[in-house]
């Protein structure tokens, strides 16, 4: 009987134990797109990002997703949708992927501009100042796009 129980609380404590390592992590993003196609290419995406749970709203545009934090990452799954045609607020999608887009799916598009950074300006091509999708921090993409400061690296 003794050797029961110690069993019983050994397994006890080693099933809390790893339950108490997995961090699972909720996270509500906004993520551009029009309609039920785009929830199931969202959210399916976001799922090979490494979410364990995906859940797109068509109306407001907010995906939340549950991730375990050990193995996956907010940015990481942004990242993911961002590379299949869907803005999300850290990671804008290239205009490849976009056009790449079924008609229904094509939303509306912020303006660049409104943030100034090295990409503002039409001079700088977008690969150029982009890096892991989003825009360079150190402005270097300016150098190497041949922009100059006054016109395309104006820091907000």
């Amino acid at each position: 009987m003794k050797t029961l129980k110690t069993f019983f609380f050994t397994f006890l404590f080693i099933s809390f134990s790893t339950v108490g390592f997995a961090q699972t992590k909720t996270e509500t993003f906004k993520v551009a797109g029009e309609c039920g196609m785009c929830k199931k290419k969202i959210e399916s995406t976001a799922k090979k990002g490494g979410a364990s749970y995906a859940a797109w709203d068509v109306d407001s545009k907010l995906l939340t997703v549950k991730y375990n934090s050990t193995s996956a990452s907010k940015a990481k799954i942004e990242k993911a949708i961002a590379s299949v045609g869907y803005d999300t607020p850290d990671y804008k999608t290239t205009e490849a992927a976009y056009d790449k887009l079924d008609g229904c799916c094509k939303y509306e598009r912020s303006d660049a501009s409104a943030t100034h950074s090295c990409c503002d300006n039409a001079k700088c091509t977008q690969s150029a100042c982009m890096k892991d999708g989003k825009c360079s921090k150190d402005m270097s993409c300016c150098k190497e796009a041949g922009c100059d400061k006054k016109d395309c690296c104006t820091k907000s």
